[in-house]
């Protein structure tokens, strides 16, 4: 039986796939069909489906009612028109409907310039609503620290929906109320921060809208920044040097290493530090951590603990099992505390006084630093976290041209670090991280290949054997919070037995989060990311942790040995069982 299906496409022949929609088989004859629900989360293999908007309609011929090309999959002899006049009127049509109960808040929308029924409506050339529609007015959800939920910009693409209950199976998202009151959000409307979200970010980042987005705080970070009284420092995550450049026209993938290093001081923080340094303190503590379960029959597998959204999934989704993850803070948390201790010692500056700054992929940060166990003396040890996009919208502002900056330098008392930190804002690099500082520390030999190779990719549950001497590491690997739990259950059930495993919520690791520069569901870009990462690993002189000649200062000045009595007061957590909601 023939596996293709012979079709007409705007009077052109073709035989295709069978199973493919309308939407794909136009591509083969670059027809521009407009979408909005439409998402193709191509690395995970999930599509939204819902054909909610209607705006990728297309005319069938012998069939009376338009089609969605989004879902409607192709048949023996369908003759599809495209762009009949017929089509393109129902297109228009269907979105000044969207538009007529739709805010016109556009000036001062956080989505303004970014927002995809924003960019509909000038290709569709749409300059006055024909319709006046009846406008919606539901309170904005602004309880938590890491997202702002506003109703009446959801257009019911269901997109926020298919990530939540698909990807990331947190299970927080669907449809609200029926009809013209319905819209997507948590169960019994409750407010997000009453929900077991993981804050994760992925909704805001494949939201079309501004119905999603993530707490702003630039403001008070400006604020800061102009109070004499105020020491600000800033720290910048291993992710952000490989997308900032896309929000200044640079391609997926440029490294920005000095770039930022420069910009931060034309932006006037006081100090600028590398989080890289604190990914190497991490490994550190998580290795000796590792060694110290190995050596004394400690619990395995030691999970890796240094992504915020993960940690929440566990706590809510996994409580039985909170004696696994590394007690390790994430390299943010590692790096607020030293710089409120020993840093403030060093400088002779009251931590009152200082203010933390955080760039980060991720919006799950945002809540990471309000959580009670993870203040220093009843200070924040971070106080305030900027995702990579809302760096951009700043440097913007300033009026600062990112993309001819000269490079500078971090500051050296917590600005040097390794290959092996870089690495950390790709999935499977955390682990692979801690594998050649472990190497080393098990067989008392100087590693000399440590590229782990086998723990790179972007499967969405991987996992490879790592030799060290006698021992014989297994390692899983997940990105994805949907591939986190099919890791986790099958070793609830005792399918599989690991000795280290590292889980990343968002796709493709730190460098997917949902705080960077849009993606659009395009892996590729996702790829670049991934690609720089490593080639800036490979360009570094150092590529272990333990080689991070200011971390090991640290430990012998100040911090004593590694997972030690102060290490444990002050770069060690614990973790909450939570009742799921």
């Amino acid at each position: 039986m023939s596996d293709k299906v012979n079709i007409k496409i705007n009077g052109v022949d073709l035989a295709v796939d069978k199973g493919i929609t309308i939407l794909e088989a136009s591509k083969l004859v670059n027809a521009d069909i407009p979408t909005l629900c439409h998402l193709n989360l191509e690395g995970f293999g999930i599509v939204n489906k819902t054909a909610s908007c209607r705006v990728c309609v297309v005319e069938i011929a012998g069939r009376a009612p338009l089609a969605p090309a989004c879902s409607e999959v192709v048949s023996e002899g369908m003759d599809i028109r495209t762009d009949s006049l017929k089509a393109v009127a129902a297109r228009r049509l269907n979105l000044e409907l969207l538009l007529s109960n739709h805010p016109f808040e556009c000036l001062t929308c956080r989505k303004n310039l970014e927002c995809e029924l924003q960019a509909l409506a000038q290709k569709l050339a749409i300059h006055e609503i024909t319709y006046t529609g009846e406008k919606k007015d539901r309170p904005i959800d602004k309880s938590s620290f890491a997202l702002v939920k506003d109703p009446d910009k959801c257009v019911m693409c269901r997109r926020c929906e298919t990530m939540c209950n698909e990807v990331q199976t947190c299970g927080i998202l669907s449809a609200v109320s029926r009809g013209f009151d319905s819209f997507v959000g948590p169960a019994f409307n409750l407010d997000m921060v009453d929900t077991s979200c993981t804050f994760c970010g992925q909704c805001v980042a494949v939201c079309p809208t501004g119905a999603l987005s993530a707490v702003n705080t630039t403001h008070k970070v400006w604020t800061d920044l102009q109070n004499p009284k105020k020491h600000v420092v800033v720290q910048v995550a291993p992710a952000v040097r490989v997308a900032i450049g896309e929000m200044f026209g640079m391609e997926p993938g440029t490294i920005s290493t000095g770039q930022l290093a420069t910009a931060f001081r034309r932006m006037g923080f006081d100090g600028v530090f590398d989080t890289d340094w604190a990914a190497d303190l991490t490994i550190i503590e998580e290795a000796s951590e590792l060694v110290h379960r190995i050596e004394h029959g400690g619990k395995l597998p030691i999970l890796t603990s240094c992504c915020p959204a993960w940690v929440r999934f566990f706590e809510y989704q996994f409580p039985d099992m909170l004696d696994i993850p590394s007690t390790c803070k994430s390299p943010q948390m590692m790096m607020g505390s030293v710089i409120k201790s020993y840093y403030a010692e060093k400088m002779g500056i009251d931590p009152k006084d200082i203010v933390v700054v955080s760039v980060m992929p991720c919006i799950a940060k945002k809540a990471e630093i309000q959580r009670e166990e993870l203040f220093m003396d009843g200070l924040h040890e971070v106080d305030w976290v900027v995702t990579t996009r809302e760096l951009g919208y700043m440097l913007r502002e300033a009026g600062i041209d990112f993309s001819t900056l000269p490079d500078g330098e971090f500051d050296n008392l917590l600005g040097e670090s390794t290959g092996a930190s870089v690495i950390f804002g790709a999935t499977g690099g955390v682990i692979e991280a801690a594998v050649r500082t472990a190497y080393d520390w098990l067989t008392g030999e100087d590693l000399q290949d440590v590229d782990f190779k086998q723990l790179r990719g972007l499967e969405g549950v991987r996992s490879a054997k790592v030799k060290i001497k006698d021992i014989e590491l297994n390692i899983g690997i997940a990105h994805g919070l949907g591939n986190a739990r099919k890791l986790l259950e099958s070793i609830r059930r005792g399918e599989c037995e690991f000795q280290a495993i590292e889980i990343m919520a968002c796709p493709g690791g730190c460098i997917g989060g949902g705080g960077q520069p849009f993606h659009h569901g395009d892996m590729e870009i996702i790829r670049k990311r991934q690609e720089a990462i490593y080639r800036e690993d490979a360009g570094k002189t150092k590529r272990k942790s333990h080689e991070n000649e200011m971390v090991m200062k640290l430990y012998r000045e100040y911090m004593g040995e590694p997972y030690g009595e102060k290490a444990h007061e002050l770069l060690h957590t614990h973790y909450i069982p939570r009742e799921m909601i």
